[in-house]
């Protein structure tokens, strides 16, 4: 009955907050997230709970780890965006995950909690993809020598896979294997083979606002050429609208989940986002200019993770290039519920294919 009452208090205090923009917080909150920290809090002799700033690529980079058992290999989450961290919804969709590996949520330079940390004014300089990659390493490099692992599982979603991606390609040798979901590739054609597809969906529903919109940012991913900022923000509009992120509905549920994170401060999940339209103006139009299609040679295991739905990175063009990839071992596993976000949408199916087809590949690793 205990048990009862606990949840019936939890549930109750969700119905406090809708599904909108983030709202001033409220004393409620601090109630709510008081409850999921317990719940979720790591009580294993040999588990690992720890939030901290860590010092990367010479700023204070926040992460947070979590596992039932030290021993177990870690996991390393390279998020999206760029500038939309995964820590703020880690309460719900990795807690299976921790049973299994120590996972590790990074809030990237320019993206949630680091952020907030550090002076933007000073970061602006930095924020070049391939200080990404370095920052990558260095926290590759101070988790095996913080677990005493040889290597780790390295998962890059989105913007991250390309970040993840090009570390696989350059250091092997210290991951157990490279997980990409929502893998991105070849981005100028998966970028128009997204916009043909919006404004295929648009032309149907009768939407004329949406047609209208698509159209006059035609052509859109012109070879040779870098696309427009103004432009993307049109198409991901109309992409998203019509269930390119998440196959079932409209938008995205992290700024619902994140109000609701142990990880975020009242003032903290109500900024948790304020990162991602400011790392967007740095390095969007660039990484959607990248074509990793004819690096097809992998020194460690691939996993590919795919939502059938996604178009916000195609996932047709990843199983294309998936399927000319060289590797010691290569799995590829279609998500039939997803899009974009399989993180949210199907965090059941994660689950059991990391641990079939990932954990594996760490037994007996020193």
């Amino acid at each position: 009955m205990r048990s009862i009452r606990l949840f019936a208090a939890a549930f109750s205090m969700l119905a406090l907050f809708p599904a909108t923009a983030a709202e001033p917080a409220t004393s409620s909150r601090g109630e709510s997230v008081g409850l999921i920290r317990e719940l979720r809090r790591i009580v294993a002799p040999g588990g690992v709970e720890r939030y901290e700033h860590v010092r990367i690529g010479g700023i204070d980079q926040f992460v947070s780890i979590r596992g039932q058992d030290r021993a177990n290999p870690v996991l390393l989450i390279v998020h999206g965006g760029p500038g939309f961290p995964t820590s703020g919804i880690a309460w719900w969709a990795t807690r299976g995950l921790e049973e299994y590996f120590t996972v590790v949520h990074w809030d990237q330079r320019g993206a949630g909690k680091t952020f907030l940390a550090n002076d933007p004014a000073t970061v602006a300089p930095t924020m070049q993809p391939e200080r990404f990659i370095d920052d990558t390493g260095e926290l590759v490099d101070w988790l095996r020598r913080e677990f005493r692992q040889d290597k780790v599982f390295l998962l890059g979603t989105s913007w991250g896979s390309y970040i993840g991606l090009e570390y696989a390609l350059r250091h092997p040798e210290r991951l157990h294997a490279y997980i990409g979901m929502g893998q991105a590739v070849d981005s100028p054609e998966s970028e128009r083979r997204g916009y043909a597809e919006a404004l295929e969906r648009a032309r149907r529903a009768g939407n004329h606002q949406a047609v209208a919109e698509l159209e006059s940012i035609a052509p859109y991913a012109r070879e040779g050429e870098p696309i427009p900022l103004e432009k993307i923000i049109v198409e991901r509009r109309w992409s998203d609208h019509f269930g390119g992120v998440m196959a079932y509905r409209p938008g995205q549920v992290d700024g619902i989940a994140v109000r609701l994170s142990p990880e975020y401060s009242d003032d903290e999940a109500a900024r948790a986002y304020e990162g991602n339209g400011w790392s967007q103006e740095f390095l969007l139009s660039d990484v959607l200019g990248v074509d990793l299609g004819e690096r097809t040679r992998l020194g460690c295991p691939l996993i590919v993770l795919a939502g059938r739905h996604d178009r916000t990175v195609n996932s047709q063009v990843a199983h294309e290039w998936f399927e000319r990839v060289e590797a010691p071992y290569k799995h590829f596993e279609w998500f039939e519920h997803s899009a974009h976000e399989i993180l949210a949408e199907e965090p059941g199916k994660l689950l059991l294919t990391l641990v079939q087809r990932a954990r594996p590949l760490a037994e007996g690793a020193p």
